[in-house]
């Protein structure tokens, strides 16, 4: 397969970091993802690379932020940073207050990053590439990002819920089971969640497991072994899962 993005991925609790160089494809001068939505905040930047970021309604080039589960295109070349952030985190509350209240796909002055930036290109350019520079230029610009707001408090019910949810993922784990560990029935903890998170927990489950096949496959599990560690139960499952999500094949991206 036509390989679109070649890089590291490094995880952290509540956020990752994807440095990528998006390779086009053959007779094209840059490559394009479908239409996709991920359950997180995607910050973007250019390292030297050139991008656009599209939704149906808005297209932003240059640093820019998509709100979680919005609908959006990624067109890029060259090198570029991809900062995901759990919404559902205290820094993700205060980032989604701060920056989408009018639109769900904004621009971020590049003033605020600049610095950020330049020392990413550094740290991923040195030999060998310094993981612990980029995850704490990662945390840095996070923390940033979520000064600009004082987050609400989360749900306590639904918090339960997730810290289930995440503590859980080797199990098989129902909507039930989940609203037991918060002190609701399964009615009132379906309404709940979609309210506060945007998507049922069903489809949250599935992105929980996502991020850890990604996670996986970046420390050098192959795909189908990565997707089986997740919970997915076979391969194609977590191909479909990962394309609706992000845009392009798994295998698409190649980890150096």
């Amino acid at each position: 397969m036509q390989v679109a993005g070649r890089g590291r991925i490094l995880f952290w609790e509540g956020a990752s970091l994807w440095i990528m160089e998006a390779l086009p494809r053959p007779g094209a001068v840059s490559n394009t993802t479908d239409y996709h939505s991920h359950h997180a905040i995607q910050v973007t930047l250019s390292l030297g690379g050139r991008f656009e970021l599209r939704t149906k309604k808005l297209a932003v080039q240059g640093t820019a932020a998509v709100a979680p589960d919005a609908s959006h295109i990624f067109e890029a070349r060259g090198l570029c940073a991809l900062l995901f952030i759990e919404p559902e985190s205290e820094p993700g509350r205060a980032i989604c207050e701060s920056l989408f209240q009018r639109a769900s796909l904004v621009s971020i002055p590049e003033p605020l990053v600049a610095d950020i930036t330049k020392r990413l290109v550094d740290a991923y350019c040195s030999a060998p590439i310094d993981e612990t520079v980029l995850e704490g230029l990662g945390r840095s610009l996070v923390a940033r990002l979520a000064g600009l707001s004082s987050p609400k408090p989360p749900e306590p019910r639904v918090q339960k819920m997730i810290e289930f949810a995440a503590g859980h993922l080797d199990d098989s784990i129902t909507l039930a089971a989940a609203a037991r560990s918060a002190g609701l029935s399964p009615s009132r903890a379906r309404h709940l969640f979609v309210e506060q998170t945007g998507l049922p927990f069903r489809t949250y489950l599935l992105w929980l497991k996502i991020m850890r096949a990604v996670g996986l496959f970046s420390n050098g599990k192959s795909l189908t072994a990565a997707a089986h560690e997740a919970g997915f139960a076979d391969s194609a499952h977590f191909s479909r899962t990962f394309r609706r999500m992000f845009g392009i094949p798994a295998a698409a991206l190649q980890i150096l």
